[in-house]
């Protein structure tokens, strides 16, 4: 048959991702085994699921992978009989390294200065199959789609190219065959055409894969006779029979003391592609009305998507009487923990399934609260005995967990117990919500917040000054999700929460908070004159100037109504598209301050002082820059410093 060859170019980064790939990783390269069993073992469940819903598809065949390896020629081939893939599905699948992001994979693996952290970043981007190159010079695949005709053979040096021709395949499958580099002990090649380096890696990584691994095996045996004993002076021959090298134990329908540490980890990489160990494991067993088995794992670190939710929710893999039935059944978990990973296998649901029928199915809805109640059981557990760890995974997926206050149906009690919070209390260590209201000084009836950009502005802030004197603790939120939750936040322990940078503030004793108020009240009536024409020379911007006591040294700060939008909620709907309508805030200014003592002085004299009014504008602009804002006008505002600077000098 005579063939058409189309050459492609990889996508733009891939030379360079391969470059680092062979050349970064020293130690483990035994994983290209494991990525290809586990892509092959997927391509089987695929297949296998697709014969629930298609006749046509469906065989008498056994499910197998095969292992084939040719010691003269130097090649490894891995060969499934799964479902496939067509022309249009090698390029999309083997032509682009990385779907969540190459160019940023590129930037973590340079990074990355240990050979353990550029495992895991591999993990993370999902470039098991090109982890091939460690150890081949050249890869050709060549597979054909179930149900069609054709077959196609994919081939790559790795050199920034590939090519693409039709070709020929008995039956649906894919083969994925590596000519192998020579053998370099130094470099961690080892000798992957030989029987007992493939044995040992499967042994190791690949036991528990479902389907059979075989593979041709050779040893020498001595004839026997009649009896079956051994003929004497027989000289031993070769024989070779198929071996299966996997013992295809269903993991999770094992008791926990018959399954090693080891094998949980190996699973969960089986099943993820992340090459770094879990955080924790749960082997859980729902008995009643629904009966069902899971073994669900939290993983050490976020995966590079998973804020973009278009492509990072994945959920759980879903077994009905240990056949497969879907990759990625959303249903058996909410949204804020997507990052749960694991199988469920329950014997009380129809093979004949689908998604929409899930949806429906109050057993699912069941089996999915049974689960989020041993997730948030084993998350305090870590929290209570685990502390570091906990601090760990609140690191890389705390942002997520508080979507979680965005759901009408999710109980909120125990995410608040589990939420942990930066405070003005201690820079180094985030802090519980019960610990906070613990060290709540007598008489505070509310929970402190602030939300700002940077954890820096938050520190810096000048809405902190009266609480830091005074000795209140105040949380500090720099999440995007934390300007959208917190304003309607749950109480916690019968406290509500309630934002600094908004309404008025009352602290202290109620004697101490009556002599602020008459403090403030004549303050307000000595400034009354200059505050209005600041609001008059600010009118487009803020919708009032008042003296405050909130400020020790700061000499002025903008806050909102206690409804009011947020500056950064603001600029996110912005970000999104939404046409917000401006909120005009309100200026509060510091009498005790030396520029306003000043100003107030030059107002008395002359009313008309230009300096005074030139001053109003620096003030606001530097409120803005004092949360972490921008004036309306940088270039402006920058002329109006320069030229009191100039003044200065």
């Amino acid at each position: 048959m005579t063939a058409t060859v189309e050459r492609h170019e990889f996508q733009a980064e891939v030379q360079q991702v391969l470059e680092l790939l062979v050349h970064s990783l020293y130690s483990h390269k035994d994983i290209f085994l494991r990525e290809l069993i586990s892509n092959a073992s997927d391509a089987l469940d695929k297949f296998r699921f697709a014969g629930l819903t298609d006749p046509k598809l469906r065989t008498d065949e056994e499910l197998h992978i095969r292992i084939t390896r040719d010691t003269e020629e130097r090649t490894l081939a891995v060969s499934d009989n799964g479902i496939g893939m067509n022309r249009a599905e090698l390029i999309e699948n083997l032509g682009t390294i990385a779907h969540s992001g190459s160019t940023h994979f590129l930037r973590a693996l340079q990074k990355s200065k240990d050979e353990q952290g550029s495992l895991d970043l591999i993990g993370q981007f999902g470039v098991g199959f090109y982890s091939s190159f460690m150890v081949a010079d050249k890869v050709t695949v060549l597979s054909r789609r179930a149900g069609e005709e054709k077959a196609y053979k994919w081939e790559s040096t790795g050199t920034g190219e590939y090519t693409v021709e039709e070709s020929e395949r008995t039956g649906n499958g894919t083969t994925v065959m590596l000519h192998l580099r020579p053998v370099d002990e130094e470099d961690g090649l080892q000798d992957y055409a030989a029987e007992w380096v493939i044995k040992g890696i499967v042994k190791h990584h690949s036991d528990f894969v479902a389907h059979p691994i075989k593979m041709e095996v050779e040893r020498e045996e001595t004839p026997r006779d009649e009896e079956g004993k051994p003929r004497e002076g027989a000289a031993p021959e070769k024989v070779v029979t198929d071996e299966t090298l996997n013992s295809m134990q269903a993991i999770w329908t094992r008791a926990k003391e018959d399954v090693t540490e080891e094998e949980y980890q190996e699973f969960y990489k089986h099943i993820t592609h992340d090459w770094s160990n879990p955080l924790s494991h749960l082997s859980i067993r729902m008995e009643g009305a629904v009966e069902a088995r899971a073994l669900l794992y939290i993983p050490s670190q976020a995966p590079i998507d998973l804020y973009h939710h278009e492509i990072s929710y994945r959920g759980l893999q879903l077994f009905i009487k240990r056949v497969f039935i879907m990759d990625e059944c959303k249903d058996l978990m909410p949204p804020h923990l997507r990052f749960i990973k694991g199988v469920v296998d329950s014997d009380d649901l129809s093979l004949n399934v689908s998604r929409e029928i899930l949806q429906q199915d109050r057993k699912i809805g069941a089996i999915r609260k049974f689960l989020v109640k041993k997730v948030m059981e084993e998350l305090a557990r870590l929290q209570k005995h685990e502390t570091k760890t906990y601090r760990d995974f609140w690191k890389h997926f705390g942002p997520a967990m508080k979507e979680g206050f965005l759901s009408m149906d999710q109980k909120h009690e125990p995410l608040l117990d589990l939420l942990l919070c930066h405070s003005t209390r201690n820079a180094e260590e985030m802090t519980a919500l019960a610990d906070y209201v613990v060290r709540m000084p007598d008489g505070q009836d509310a929970i402190y917040y602030l939300t700002s950009p940077t954890i820096d502005a938050a520190r810096q802030s000048p809405h902190l000054e009266v609480f830091q004197k005074k000795g209140y603790e105040v949380l500090l939120f720099t999440d995007r999700v934390d300007e959208v939750w917190l304003p309607n936040a749950p109480a916690f322990q019968e406290k509500q929460w309630r934002s600094v940078g908004q309404g008025s503030v009352d602290l202290g004793t109620e004697e101490e908070q009556k002599e602020a108020s008459t403090a403030l009240e004549t303050q307000t009536r000595d400034f009354k004159d200059l505050t209005t024409l600041f609001q008059e020379l600010l009118a487009d911007d803020i919708k009032e100037v008042r003296p405050t006591n909130r400020l020790t040294s700061s000499p002025a700060c903008l806050v909102g109504e206690p409804l009011d939008m947020s500056p950064q909620m603001t600029e996110i709907l912005r970000q999104m598209g939404q046409d917000v309508p401006k909120v005009k805030r309100i200026l509060e200014v510091n009498p005790a301050h030396p520029i306003l003592q000043k100003l107030q002085a030059r107002f008395e004299k002359d009313e008309r002082d230009p300096v005074v009014r030139e001053f109003a504008e620096l003030l606001y602009g530097q409120a803005l820059l004092a949360e972490g804002s921008q004036p309306n006008d940088p270039a402006g505002f920058g002329k109006k410093l320069a030229d009191v600077l100039q003044r200065g000098l």
